[in-house]
């Protein structure tokens, strides 16, 4: 199931030059992924958490492609490429609306916290079994360069 969303790029989130400020594509895709969860897999990260399960981050990576501009509407693509056993590596991808045009593209761990303990956990089965059908295994193996060289070609 194809996991996107369209958004406008916001005054306050620009600099002077009218360009999306390079923090708030982060911002921007995040908000997605826990919008895609919601929208398209019917999980809200509040449910997640009263079962005493959360994620943080563990490392962003990002390449900025094109601008993206203010007043502009953008689309966000996003995916589970990898469960791990006490992390989630998720892609999220900005592109113009025509999909013709990445602007950015960024590949995020998470790590898994229990927060009854407040300690790095491994997921819970139930967690488990709710993600597993959302991994997109093809995907996997694959680094960033790789994966914008893969999306150019199918873009065409």
């Amino acid at each position: 199931m194809e996991q996107k969303t369209f958004y406008k790029i916001r005054f306050n989130d620009c600099d002077s030059f009218r360009h999306l400020n390079n923090s708030e594509f982060i911002n921007y895709m995040l908000n997605a992924r826990e919008d895609h969860l919601k929208e398209f897999h019917h999980i809200d990260m509040t449910d997640l958490y009263a079962k005493g399960s959360g994620w943080m981050v563990n490392r962003h990576e990002i390449v900025y492609l094109d601008s993206a501009n203010y007043n502009e509407q953008v689309c966000i693509k996003s995916d589970l490429i990898k469960l791990g056993n006490d992390s989630l590596f998720v892609e999220m991808i900005m592109w113009n609306t025509e999909e013709t045009q990445i602007k950015a593209i960024l590949h995020t761990k998470f790590i898994h916290f229990n927060l009854k303990t407040g300690k790095r956990d491994t997921h819970p089965e139930w967690f488990i079994e709710l993600a597993k059908p959302m991994e997109r295994k093809e995907l996997q193996g694959l680094s960033i360069n790789e994966r914008i060289n893969q999306l150019a070609k199918q873009s065409v």
